[in-house]
């Protein structure tokens, strides 16, 4: 039995779309417009949340979280990606990738608890809402945020230390646009079972029991919006749940649909498109979804851009 050709990987190759060149120059007016709007959308909300005394609540302060988790989960690999669909040296090297997966892994992460704490939070505000100012205090709001930023980051480094202690053979061609962990260790020619193991269990952790309190924190919220006698104000509520489950469906169905399916050595377009989902299209729809149809955002943008034409 030949030895196998195992070699110290100095820098790989992100394959992406490059065997899709059509589907590039679509990509990349279409991705770039998208950060755009994702940076834009989210940098608003982030100042008005901070400038504007009546927005100083838990729902925006979680709110601005989510802001911020987007700006630096698409910025993570959005720039680089654009940068590749218009070239064809599609490089980065052993560090970059590490440390762009290590801030993909835990951004995406955090983004997963992040949704149910929101989630939980509405819970409390609807349903609860005579002893929310106490069960939900400033400590709590920070306790909780600054606790999934940091267990993510934490749980993230170790799984990012753990693949790339891996020994590659071969070529180093990434079959994806970005060091996607899972397509990163396909060119591992060790054992990967640990790695697989510890992915495994931070995706039942973050993906099926984060959605789980989601979704039955909306089914008590419409519950009891269900109690509301004003026509109104139940159609209200709905538009709100609905729309805010069709952004969390759409995060949770794609990212579980990468990291709960059966692990394949074979690279499917599709494994990409769903990254372009739920890390570049969510993003985007986040603020619009959470925020900008929130009337006491718009008011309160409406306040901080007729103060700054004062001052001027």
């Amino acid at each position: 039995m030949e030895p196998v050709n195992r070699t110290v990987a100095s820098e790989f190759l992100l394959k992406g779309f490059s065997g899709y060149p059509a589907l590039e120059h679509l990509l990349f007016p279409l991705c770039l417009a998208m950060y755009l709007v994702t940076l834009l959308g989210n940098m608003a909300i982030v100042a008005v949340s901070a400038l504007d005394a009546r927005l100083h609540t838990p729902m925006y302060f979680f709110l601005g979280n989510l802001s911020i988790l987007d700006i630096c989960y698409t910025s993570t690999f959005v720039p680089l990606m654009l940068v590749h669909l218009l070239s064809s040296q599609k490089t980065i090297s052993f560090i970059g990738c590490a440390i762009q997966m290590c801030l993909s892994l835990s951004t995406g992460s955090t983004e997963c608890l992040l949704l149910a704490i929101m989630a939980y939070d509405r819970y409390l505000a609807i349903c609860r809402p005579l002893r929310y100012p106490m069960l939900m205090s400033h400590q709590l709001c920070l306790l909780l945020a600054g606790a999934a930023w940091a267990l993510c980051l934490i749980k993230s480094a170790t799984e990012t230390v753990i693949a790339m202690k891996q020994p590659f053979c071969g070529h180093r061609v990434v079959s994806h646009f970005t060091c996607e962990i899972l397509a990163v260790l396909k060119l591992a020619c060790g054992d990967t079972s640990v790695s697989e193991a510890f992915l495994l269990v931070g995706a039942i952790l973050l993906l099926p029991v984060p959605l789980a309190l989601i979704c039955l924190s909306y089914a008590l919220i419409l519950a009891t919006v269900l109690r509301v006698p004003s026509a109104a104000g139940r159609r209200k509520a709905f538009s709100t749940c609905s729309a805010h489950l069709a952004v969390v469906l759409l995060f949770y169905s794609t990212v579980i649909s990468m990291y709960m399916k059966p692990k394949s050595k074979e690279a499917h377009i599709s494994d990409e498109v769903f990254t372009v989902l739920y890390a570049v299209v969510t993003p985007m729809l986040n603020p619009v979804i959470y925020s900008l149809r929130n009337k006491e955002v718009k008011e309160a943008a409406r306040k901080v851009c007729g103060s700054r034409q004062g001052c001027k």
